[in-house]
């Protein structure tokens, strides 16, 4: 298997534990890389009943949903702070740490300025 391919199918194993201990994992989002889009990445992806979620080429809208969340975390998170050529344990903990932030306290305008959090709890 060629290196290139070796880091997202770490992630993919990864994904694959967090579902054994039953910790929801439906979709790997993906882009058109050609890490991603190769025989072998894809082989195992649909050995492990993976669904893969992927734009089609020159429609960046299919994945906008995450593509918006990615520069929210992008902008302000590592370009806020000029965090570049941190340490992987940085950067995993910035994003744990953004990602509840983002979820619990950070308010946006399409939920009435509430968390999403909080709209959940005033929907149920």
């Amino acid at each position: 298997m060629e290196t290139r391919v070796a880091y997202p199918i770490e992630i993919m194993e990864k994904a694959i534990q967090m579902k054994q201990k039953k910790i929801p994992v439906k979709t790997i989002m993906e882009d058109q890389g050609s890490v991603y889009t190769s025989y072998d990445y894809q082989e195992q992806v649909k050995t492990k009943g993976i669904t893969m979620s992927m734009s089609r080429k020159g429609t960046p809208s299919d994945n906008a949903c995450i593509e918006s969340f990615h520069a929210s975390l992008k902008s302000e998170t590592f370009y806020l702070y000029e965090l570049t050529n941190e340490p992987t344990s940085i950067v995993i903990e910035t994003v744990k740490e953004y990602i509840t932030y983002y979820n619990e306290q950070r308010i946006q305008q399409k939920l009435g300025y509430r968390s999403p959090v909080d709209y959940r709890e005033s929907a149920a």
